[in-house]
């Protein structure tokens, strides 16, 4: 199959030389309406890379030489029957070698069989399908896909794929078969190894802290590889960005790195206060994940107090986790323990027993948290006091 699709694109493939750059003004036409996406670069530097098309590789460099994104011009027939205008169209991936989006050369269009032109809706189609790196085209080859000498599915693809006809339809677009396979597979073949292979050369520490302040998530968990190591130790002077990250709108990258991290990064009064900080302010799960993170860190004495006074208003799961950490540490400070202490005539009953249980561990030495340690013992049956 993959032999098949490489003879394919070397068949097809041209190159396309002495094309000005496509940030220039007026050169393309962008028929996504979403130019924006590409930041303005001030120069472009050109990589002959070994894949299967012929098509040099452009990589965008800001006016520092730092690296922007990649882009390649191409021409290519991508028509089964002969009867489809060749095609110029550009296509945009970023460092990590994910596409991004097309456009078209000025005055030039994207046609169908019998030569009809893209609709709008075409065009966004089109986006749709090569922005999908799963595709049902990453296994099928032309000749699996089409009736031989048209543009027409044919009726035996689900016999090859397991899949149905009207699921193929969704990932091409009707009288442009071949031309969303072969741009499919340009868009993500072989050359995309290449890029993370260019990207590679540029890293340094200016890229990896623009990385992760990106907020591309592909982008930070490429930069996490390179600044935390297998244990989650950070490499000095990104500590910041590492704070931002789990402070982020991204809870996935957020609670990602939090549980990367080793725990002598939240380990100190000082990163506890941050860390309590982030708790109050985040969505649940990623308050469960502090949780989880601080039953492998020495609570501070401003946390363990923090931990016992939202031991009142925690739901089981919370709770649980509270009771974890605080049974973890090897001394309490009487504020939290006389916060707890505090919570043993309104708790409910197995919250109160698991209270008392880490109290008894911890016997205090004030004597109101005795008082109320008594008191809710004369509450209990015979048998449990």
């Amino acid at each position: 199959m993959k032999y098949a699709v490489a003879c394919l694109l070397m068949w097809c493939c041209q190159v396309t030389r002495g094309m000005a750059p496509v940030t220039d003004t007026g050169l393309v036409k962008d028929v996504l309406a979403n130019r924006a996406l590409l930041p303005v670069a001030a120069a472009h530097k050109t990589y002959h890379v070994s894949d299967t098309a012929a098509y040099e590789l452009q990589l965008a460099l800001d006016q520092d030489n730092r690296p922007l994104y990649y882009y390649r011009h191409i021409f290519t027939p991508v028509c089964y029957t002969g009867e489809c205008k060749p095609v110029y169209i550009n296509l945009y991936w970023d460092l990590l070698g994910n596409y991004i989006r097309y456009d078209l050369p000025a005055k030039e269009v994207l046609t169908k069989l019998d030569h009809k032109q893209f609709k709008q809706e075409d065009y966004e189609k089109l986006q749709e399908i090569l922005s999908k790196p799963n595709s049902l085209l990453a296994d099928l080859a032309i000749t699996d896909l089409i009736v031989p000498g048209t543009e027409n599915l044919a009726d035996s693809v689900d016999a090859h794929t397991g899949a149905t006809l009207k699921t193929i339809k969704n990932e091409v677009i009707s009288g442009a078969v071949y031309t969303c396979y072969t741009l499919w597979h340009m868009a993500h073949g072989p050359v995309t190894d290449e890029m993370l292979r260019i990207t590679d050369t540029y890293i340094n520490p200016a890229l990896l802290h623009r990385f992760l302040s990106s907020g591309n998530y592909a982008y930070q968990y490429k930069a996490l590889e390179r600044v935390m190591d297998k244990n989650g130790k950070i490499t000095p002077g990104f500590e910041d960005d590492i704070r931002a990250l789990i402070n982020g709108k991204n809870i996935f990258i957020a609670r990602y790195t939090l549980q990367q991290v080793h725990p002598d990064f939240i380990t100190g009064a000082k990163a506890q206060h941050w860390l309590w900080d982030t708790y109050s302010r985040s969505s649940y799960p990623l308050q469960l994940t502090v949780l989880r993170k601080l039953t492998a860190a020495p609570l501070s004495d401003a946390m363990a107090k923090h931990l016992a006074t939202a031991a009142s208003t925690a739901n089981e799961e919370q709770f649980r986790l509270i009771m974890t950490a605080l049974q973890a540490t090897p001394r309490l400070p009487g504020a939290a323990l006389e916060q707890l202490a505090g919570q043993l005539k309104s708790a409910e009953a197995g919250k109160a027993a698991a209270i008392h249980t880490l109290l008894l561990q911890h016997p205090p030495a004030n004597q109101t948290i005795k008082t109320m340690i008594y008191e809710y013992e004369q509450t209990l049956p015979s048998a449990e006091k």
